[in-house]
């Protein structure tokens, strides 16, 4: 999974330009693992049957690819590109790093509704919440024509901020996971 906004505890870093924003947009979609992902995700949707419309086989499992990368690429421009920028908000997740692990469980699965603005203190998450909706919106555009009703859409966004929550969860435990598993420092 790619992790190039995660940023140790107790770190002080200075604002992003919006090109930095757009660079850790990209890196997140076109790192080899986002690939990887993506190919994980579309054998379970494609063996779940998700989209019938997309037929099974290599060329539905195509389908299935395609369409999880467009929806990978356009939540991570939306949610850490455009905007970060827009909102003047930290595309990086600082992680907690101490404490209970039901508190820096907390801490990272609030991510999703809490970061920090540009100046360096909290702020509503817009740019997660508009961000997915967003890209859950655009999605419209590449799936059949009967996912595009606004049950489809909403479940599309909440299914992203929950991903995103997760992902913010596992970053938050990752050094520790690193250390006990590979004994890094």
């Amino acid at each position: 999974m790619p992790n190039f906004s995660a940023v140790s505890a107790d770190t002080k870093l200075p604002p992003q330009t919006s090109k930095q924003k757009f660079i850790i947009a990209a890196k997140n979609s076109f790192d080899y693992s986002s690939f990887l992902i993506a190919a994980v995700q579309s054998g379970v949707s494609m063996a779940s049957n998700s989209y019938p419309e997309f037929h099974q086989g290599a060329e539905g499992y195509g389908r299935y690819y395609y369409h999880t990368l467009l929806d990978t690429a356009d939540a991570n421009f939306m949610v850490s590109g455009v905007w970060p920028v827009v909102f003047r908000q930290d595309n990086r997740f600082y992680t907690l790093g101490h404490g209970s692990l039901s508190k820096r469980a907390f801490y990272a699965a609030t991510r999703v509704l809490v970061t920090r603005s540009d100046a360096g203190n909290n702020t509503f998450n817009a740019s997660e919440i508009i961000g997915t909706g967003s890209a859950a919106g655009i999605s419209t555009l590449y799936y059949p024509d009967k996912y595009q009703t606004w049950t489809k859409v909403g479940q599309r966004w909440l299914t992203s901020c929950i991903i995103d929550s997760a992902n913010f969860t596992f970053k938050e435990f990752w050094p520790d996971i690193n250390r006990k598993i590979f004994h890094t420092q």
